[in-house]
């Protein structure tokens, strides 16, 4: 059974081991996205503790994370494009999943489930950002049903911007 769950204190080192393996993935795939000291394991806690940590398990074992806002983020709204909606919103950021799950299709998984909690939620849109790099992201992204918008700046670096929005 998959689950999204909100992660607890206690599943940190979960968390981060999950990040350290995208880490990882990211370089064999010949880029790096996110370094040694993003996102770093305070990120994370604050994450957790501000409930924007979420794990996606699988029959109760961590098998991904990311994090999950309800409330938007502070640099979309100056996209260079075009958002195809102005309706609320979830933003994914710092997805990654565990290797020990490899093959099983869980970027569909994933997103399907992030999709039930935001129906939950009554939000139907979901954002999120890649870097230029990630061809293994933007082909997942699509695959899922999101559309490249423009671009969005983090930290001065120009990031891919995608949505999807679902009923």
């Amino acid at each position: 059974m998959n689950t999204l769950e909100q992660a607890k204190p206690h599943e940190l080192s979960a968390c981060i081991q999950i990040l350290r393996e995208g880490r990882a993935f990211q370089q064999e795939q010949g880029f790096t996205q996110w370094t040694e000291e993003y996102p770093a394991p305070a990120l994370i806690e604050e994450d957790i503790r501000t409930g924007g940590g979420w794990l996606f398990k699988i029959d109760g074992e961590p098998a991904g994370y990311m994090y999950l806002s309800f409330d938007g983020d502070p640099t979309y709204p100056d996209i260079e494009g075009k958002w195809l909606s102005d309706i609320p919103y979830a933003v994914v950021h710092r997805i990654a999943l565990s290797r020990r799950f490899a093959g099983r299709g869980l970027s569909t998984a994933v997103f399907e489930t992030i999709r039930g909690l935001c129906r939950e939620r009554g939000i139907g849109c979901i954002r999120i950002d890649t870097d230029k790099k990630n061809a293994r992201m933007q082909h997942v992204l699509e695959k899922n049903g999101f559309t490249r918008r423009g671009y969005v700046l983090f930290e001065g670096d120009k990031k891919l911007a995608y949505d999807h929005l679902f009923e």
